[in-house]
């Protein structure tokens, strides 16, 4: 059995959610042995409070010919002396890492002409398109002899971070059994193919706003603050705050625990409010509804138009995709999870009021 165990995590924030299973695969079938993180700095705090891992190794990303040559990276592969190594990523400039750094037995998809530089280069799965990635990562360790569980992504908050939270939204007035709170995410790091139009997310919160115990909260990372900040000052309300660019992922963790329900494109913020269980409405567009779709949770909006899912950045044509997606059926989702929320508990729950998921 292996003793030190290097596991290279996606970069992309929502991808790293949805490899956490990965994490307690090992941990329980490998009881006794160091698990490492690699990842890259942008996202490691992701993983505080993490039980199931000893280490986060993050480092900052590089561009240009060094990309493919990390000597620093090298350096602290060597230094670790890693027995096993599983690369979540497909890139060949991460297999060349593992490779160069001397991590003894190399684990990954076999893709970019990299499989001379694992030791177990893995088939990707035959119906790979046709299901989720949590699923195809959790296949990578079968080699391992790790069969495929039910496990699902999950996060882990301290006590805290939660009344952290809690206090920043008593700021706003935000307490009480009464008080319903809107999560909002109107944007998305991959591009704007991915999200709903800025007029429809207005139109719909003015909508949520008519129940006067109704506030909503907007988040976004600093790239979308502009758009967030655009729908804000068209809201013009004391029932809207604007929170984009103004977190760090710790506390957009705890933030959103804190919803009552959760609105928002296929987005890293989408798979957080999953993975904590949050109640989420998800609209998609460009994305694969199969392979990127808040695991076994949420509802999910998506006309499956003839184009999708085309996975591009920018839509070369009409947006049919997102402009199918009506205000009332978004407005009526919204609003069917929190009636729901109402009935299971006999009150909407305290909000700040959680738990450590």
């Amino acid at each position: 059995p292996p003793k030190n165990i290097l596991i290279r995590m996606p970069n992309w924030l929502g991808d790293a959610v949805m490899a956490t299973p990965l994490l307690d695969e090992l941990r329980s079938t490998f009881p006794h042995a160091r698990l490492t993180l690699m990842c890259q700095s942008n996202i490691a705090s992701l993983f505080e409070n993490d039980v199931a891992i000893d280490e986060v190794f993050s480092y900052k990303k590089s561009s240009g010919w060094i990309r493919g040559h990390r000597p620093d990276l090298i350096e602290e592969l060597r230094f670790g002396k890693y027995d096993l190594g599983i690369l979540t990523t497909n890139s060949f400039s991460s297999a060349w890492t593992f490779f160069m750094g001397k991590v003894k037995n190399r684990l990954g998809y076999a893709t970019n002409f990299r499989s001379l530089l694992l030791n177990q280069a893995v088939p990707f799965p035959a119906k790979k398109e046709q299901q989720h990635q949590v699923l195809t990562y959790k296949m990578l360790l079968e080699p391992l002899g790790i069969s495929v569980s039910a496990k699902e992504p999950r996060l882990y908050l301290s006590p805290e971070e939660i009344q952290a939270a809690k206090l920043k939204l008593e700021q706003y007035g935000l307490i009480g059994e009464k008080k319903t709170l809107i999560g909002i995410n109107p944007g998305a790091a991959y591009g704007s193919a991915k999200c709903w139009l800025p007029d429809r997310f207005i139109a719909v919160s003015q909508r949520l706003l008519e129940d006067p115990n109704t506030y909503l909260v907007y988040f976004g990372d600093s790239a979308g603050a502009p758009l967030v900040k655009t729908i804000f000052d068209a809201l013009d309300s004391n029932r809207v705050i604007n929170l984009a660019g103004k977190t760090s992922i710790r506390e957009l963790i705890a933030l959103i625990d804190c919803c009552t329900v959760f609105l928002t494109n296929d987005s890293g913020p989408m798979h957080i409010a999953a993975a904590l269980k949050v109640p989420l409405v998800a609209l998609f567009g460009s994305t694969s509804a199969i392979k990127t779709s808040p695991y076994n949770h949420g509802t999910i909006i998506h006309k499956h138009v003839s184009c999708s899912p085309c996975y591009k950045r920018t839509c070369p044509i009409d947006f049919r995709c997102m402009t199918r997606i009506s205000v009332d059926e978004v407005y009526d989702a919204v609003k069917a999870l929190t009636q729901q929320r109402r009935c299971c508990s006999g009150a909407l729950p305290t909000i700040g009021a959680s738990h450590a998921h």
